[in-house]
């Protein structure tokens, strides 16, 4: 039954991603983060029902009347380049076995990062792409914190198998990020029950983040938390959902839970964290050794175990220059958001743009910290902030310009009634 119906919506939707051709983008954002297909046991299994929607996707643009044009910024080029260092990178790399099949998947994340930039080109198709992003992820939230209010603590919340957040270090890092979109799209509720309803999903999905049982995820929460307070206009609403992870914390959570994350004060006498701290060792090495990197997967190849951090996973990787580039395409990325909050604060206007770009920063603070113990350096949803963005940005100019285009119209238009009013009081 869930392959007939996951196999519906898909084939359903074809006709008309055609039409509209930025529909794909929100249905190939559907299946990327939430996988359903996964969730199902026969066909649509091994269907590859996301590369269907892409390829649709692709021919509808080719008979779509609209402009479409890729927005070239500082993150745009430099992420062109990134990728190009990446295909080097791979031409080069130490275990070429490992690395073609990574590469294969990632470039494939950055030509839809490029595409959902040309197609998500007004408020409403953001607004929708946000959405999708952070319901489709919060699913694993929602599912997640019942499953740890019913009983499910001694176990650890997960997320869809086969794909990027498939064990719990990495959907806790998912969740982290996503936290803070679900309270963008709360804010722009205007649904009373809606509102309710997202607000009880992220205490959920917090509820999910501490079910996962991973350190570094609780690092993530921690700073999430203090930016969240500082972004955030409804600093009350935070605050009632943030009361459900502490009583679930002391209430809920078994003594196993209590003992684990005690360990990140006693680092040096876990073997998790002094494998982490090996990891990171091997990942210099090899940035040492090769001016590219090693290549997709060589911190794993060289030393037999995952890098256990984004930073350090793209040093060993990509080498010292591909990471001064990760570095950047942060700093760019929140440098523009800090500007869309500079642009829009003064507009009532503009204030889903002011929202919008605040909780990126904060899902970014979630991707920063959270991801420094956990090695998810290619996950769709950086890529996406990234697009996020710049659209945003563009949005915000383009309606700035066009005020500052009605102003003298709108002086010439006052003008002969100030006159006609000083008339008036003269007589």
């Amino acid at each position: 039954m869930r392959d007939l119906f996951v196999a519906l919506v898909v084939f359903g939707s074809l006709p008309f991603i055609l039409k509209r051709p930025w529909l794909g983008i929100l249905m190939w954002s559907w299946l990327g983060y939430m996988n359903p297909h996964r969730m199902a046991w026969g066909f649509v299994t091994s269907m590859p029902v996301a590369l269907i929607v892409a390829l649709t996707t692709f021919a509808a643009i080719l008979f779509c009347k609209e402009e479409k044009r890729i927005p070239w910024t500082r993150e745009t080029v430099l992420l062109l380049i990134f990728t190009g260092w990446m295909f080097v990178s791979t031409l080069m790399a130490q275990y070429p076995g490992m690395a073609w099949p990574q590469w294969d998947k990632v470039w494939r994340i950055i030509l839809m990062t490029y595409i959902t930039m040309m197609l998500i080109t007004d408020r409403q198709r953001l607004h929708w792409l946000v959405v999708v992003i952070a319901l489709s992820i919060g699913f694993y939230g929602f599912k997640g914190g019942v499953f740890i209010l019913t009983g499910g603590s001694g176990n650890n919340v997960m997320g869809p198998s086969g794909s990027f957040i498939a064990d719990r270090n990495s959907v806790g890092l998912a969740l982290l990020m996503t936290v803070p979109l679900l309270w963008y799209v709360r804010l722009q509720t205007t649904n009373v029950w809606a509102r309710r309803a997202l607000l009880a999903g992220g205490a959920l999905t917090l509820v999910a983040i501490i079910g996962t049982n991973s350190r570094g995820a609780l690092v993530g929460l921690a700073a999430v938390g203090f930016f969240f307070l500082m972004k955030a206009r409804n600093r009350f609403g935070v605050i009632l959902a943030l009361i459900p992870v502490f009583l679930v914390v002391l209430y809920v959570m078994p003594p196993e839970w209590f003992e684990r994350m005690h360990t990140i004060q006693t680092y040096d006498e876990d073997a998790s964290a002094m494998g982490r701290i090996y990891a990171w060792g091997n990942a210099i090495t090899l940035a040492n050794m090769f001016f590219f990197g090693g290549g997709f997967r060589a911190i794993t190849g060289y030393g037999g175990t995952d890098s256990h951090s984004n930073w350090f996973g793209v040093l060993g990787e990509l080498g010292w220059v591909g990471l001064g580039m990760f570095v950047l395409l942060h700093i760019f990325t929140w440098l523009s958001a800090s500007q869309v909050i500079r642009w829009s604060k003064p507009h009532a206007s503009l204030t889903w743009a002011r929202d919008l770009a605040a909780m990126v920063q904060v899902s970014l603070i979630g991707y920063m910290s959270a991801g420094s113990f956990l090695g998810l350096q290619y996950f769709d949803l950086f890529y996406h902030l990234i697009a996020i963005i710049v659209i945003s940005k563009i949005l915000v100019q383009k309606e700035l310009d066009a005020m500052r285009g009605q102003q003298p119209a709108l002086q010439r238009d006052r003008a002969p009634l100030e006159r006609d009013t000083g008339r008036m009081a003269l007589s």
